[in-house]
């Protein structure tokens, strides 16, 4: 049993590992998944020591796939690990009256088969609807009654982070899209997250899997059978508005020649250096548990958190070259969270 990876404490006490395991990749836009596969498939991460979960109450059957292997895993009888289930709350815009948040805690609840929620993080379409600031009081008085134990936000912008701080909520994450390719939360939120003990989970911190070595010196991916999960389209679009193919490829060479150097993957080196970023807790991989031929990326996680991966200043020195040559992403897009508000 592995207990080697190294783990964060949220705010409210929490200890997460600092790779996650996502669950996105369930949803069903990543390949059919069988469920019953997808929960004998997360003993392998939890042996490694990987026991955190990120998922969400709008990805398919997620919530019911690890409150099943949850459920397994308990009757084992063996001394079994503790698990760390970070879900969401991503309702439509509506009322937001305590009765609907209720519901939809109890839901999950009942999905994960869990008696109170370690992490709520949540998500809102639309800031001109205040309602959000309704859902986040319902949220808090829940959470000091030990209904929920973290309460989190998911791609909020650092102005709204400001607005919901000052309202005295306590925040203990944001997840939002952090990578060599999209560093927008360097620009502004970092800096208001370090000063609030706030911290970030990333995704597409490799890019849906183009931050890897397959795609080290191939053809521009085009068509719809190459660019084949939800991801890999997501994340080729974000690269042709940060540079497009061909500063990619230089991104990929400075990236394997930062890997060899350290004996590990590009995926390894493109992880630990958003880990070592200001103000990130942990970095979510997506893992496609239950899709028939879908790759394991447990060593490559394991390493990239391991002390022994550190980067030096030539390795930053050789990254940097040519992220700096890259489009500015803040003044494109806007904020963290922006590209799903447009």
């Amino acid at each position: 049993m592995s207990s080697s990876v190294p783990k964060v404490r949220l705010a409210g006490g929490l200890e997460i590992c600092r790779v996650l395991n996502g669950m996105w990749q369930v949803s069903g836009a990543h390949g059919t998944v069988n469920k019953t596969k997808a929960v004998e498939a997360m003993q392998a991460y939890v042996d490694a020591g990987l026991t955190t979960f990120d998922m969400a109450d709008i990805y398919g059957p997620a919530e019911e796939i690890y409150g099943q292997f949850s459920n397994q895993l308990k009757s084992s009888g063996s001394a079994a690990p503790a698990l760390q289930g970070l879900t969401k709350f991503v309702p439509r815009p509506g009322p937001m009256d305590r009765k609907v948040v209720e519901k939809a805690l109890q839901r999950s609840m009942s999905r994960m088969q869990v008696d109170a929620l370690d992490c709520v993080q949540f998500h809102w379409w639309d800031y001109k609807d205040k309602r959000y600031l309704d859902a986040l009081g319902h949220l808090s008085d829940l959470q000091q009654e030990g209904v929920i134990r973290e309460l989190a936000l998911t791609n909020f912008d650092t102005q709204r982070l400001e607005e919901i701080t000052q309202k005295g909520i306590r925040i203990s994450s944001n997840q939002v899209q952090y990578s060599l390719i999209d560093q927008r939360p360097a620009a502004r939120m970092e800096r208001f997250c370090v000063a609030n003990n706030i911290k970030l989970l990333t995704y597409g911190t490799l890019a849906g899997g183009l931050l890897s070595e397959r795609y080290s010196g191939k053809a521009e991916p085009s068509s719809r059978a190459e660019l084949n999960t939800a991801s890999l389209s997501k994340y080729k679009n974000m690269i042709d508005s940060w540079g497009g193919w061909a500063l990619f490829q230089d991104l990929l060479v400075a990236l394997e020649t930062v890997a060899k150097r350290h004996g590990c993957s590009v995926a390894s080196v493109a992880t630990r250096y958003v880990l070592d970023r200001p103000a990130v807790g942990g970095v979510i991989v997506g893992c496609r548990f239950g899709v028939a031929g879908a790759g394991q990326h447990i060593g490559d996680s394991l390493r990239s958190c391991s002390p022994e991966l550190q980067l030096t200043a030539e390795d930053h020195a050789a990254i940097e070259g040519v992220t700096r040559r890259a489009a500015d992403l803040m003044a494109l897009i806007g904020d963290c969270g922006d590209e799903y508000r447009r």
